[in-house]
């Protein structure tokens, strides 16, 4: 107990260390790059409200307006995504299961490009993806409940697989209604994910939203690791396990719809980083949770300043998410199948 008490302390330790790390990175790197020095001087100007040189003014624009919200955008999304993630393996018993294995992304995925295919408002077509990815869940859930006498996790999941297989038929027959030269491009944009557009806006509402989303996932940590032993067993321990899979659910699902919201689908993240923090620490979720967070957090981030700064043209995460995603997975395969037992 002890050991596994000071691997989990180290874990955080490293994650939290490692995390900083990337965040300094993120806010130095750049088309204007912003050496350390000069980054410390601009934030403690900003903390203690000293005067300021107009370099040192320029810098604090490029830290705090321009690459602050999107840092604090994509620490925020890559940590939900972890947590979702780690959330649902646990949950499912299954180590393939991603935050869209019941249809959220795909829900959040249609309602976008309904507003990019109507030629709404940014804010609309934001509020139509969030809305959408939890009404997707919702039918999901509706499905599974009106399906009595099997096992309630596989009725789950193949309803959303179902359910998800058919809003994304529906995103593609928008794309071949759309406008070739003007919505069919931002709607491909748009599904291949990117924190290029977000804004002090969206981390004001994404942030809230995500935290509202980890707090019940924090308290019942012990719960979750429970019902991964499976239902019979859980109520033998006294715990009700549909209410808390309902709840696991609901802040899972409020948590990957307000990230695919803000920067489109992204995938790889959900599935790779809680497998990598069970390496770490065990499959115990109040100690897997925020490592998952941590890793997340960090992955996300420095994905997200590889795409930024590797081309001349910014590269969409979602396509160097499963660049890296994917070899990093084939290794966890071979390297962690004993923990999934």
């Amino acid at each position: 107990m002890a050991l596994s008490v000071s691997r989990s302390v180290l874990a955080v330790t490293g994650a939290s260390l490692l995390l900083m790390a990337i965040v300094v990175l993120a806010f130095s790197v750049g088309r204007y790059p912003v050496p350390l020095g000069d980054l410390l001087a601009a934030v403690y100007a900003r903390l203690t409200g000293a005067a300021a040189d107009p370099e040192t003014v320029t810098i604090q624009t490029i830290v705090f307006n321009v690459r602050g919200p999107r840092v604090l955008a994509a620490l925020a999304i890559g940590a939900a995504l972890a947590a979702a993630g780690a959330a649902y393996q646990n949950l499912f018993r299954n180590p393939l299961v991603s935050p869209d294995i019941l249809g959220v992304s795909s829900g959040a995925a249609l309602g976008a490009v309904l507003g990019i295919f109507f030629s709404l408002h940014v804010i609309a077509i934001q509020l139509l993806a969030f809305g959408f990815g939890l009404a997707a869940v919702a039918l999901v859930y509706a499905v599974a409940n009106a399906v009595r006498g099997h096992d309630p996790i596989l009725v789950l999941v193949l309803a959303g697989v179902v359910i998800g297989a058919l809003l994304g038929a529906c995103v593609a027959l928008l794309k071949y209604l759309a406008d070739p030269y003007n919505q069919l491009p931002a709607i491909t944009f748009w599904l291949l994910g990117s924190l290029a557009a977000a804004d002090a806006r969206d981390a004001l509402y994404l942030v809230p939203l995500v935290g509202a989303g980890l707090v019940p996932l924090a308290l019942l940590r012990w719960r979750i690791n429970v019902l991964s032993v499976g239902d019979e067993e859980a109520r033998s321990l006294g715990v009700a396990a549909a209410p808390v899979r309902m709840a696991v659910i609901a802040s899972a699902t409020l948590i990957t719809s307000a990230s695919v919201a803000v920067c489109g689908v992204i995938g790889w993240v959900g599935l790779v980083i809680p497998h990598l923090a069970r390496m770490l620490v065990g499959p115990e979720f109040s100690r897997l949770l925020p490592v998952s967070v941590l890793l997340g957090g960090g992955f996300l981030l420095a994905v997200d300043t590889l795409a930024r700064t590797a081309a001349r043209i910014e590269i969409p995460l979602g396509v160097l998410t499963a660049f890296i995603g994917t070899p990093l997975f084939i290794w966890q395969l071979t390297r962690a199948r004993h923990l999934w037992r």
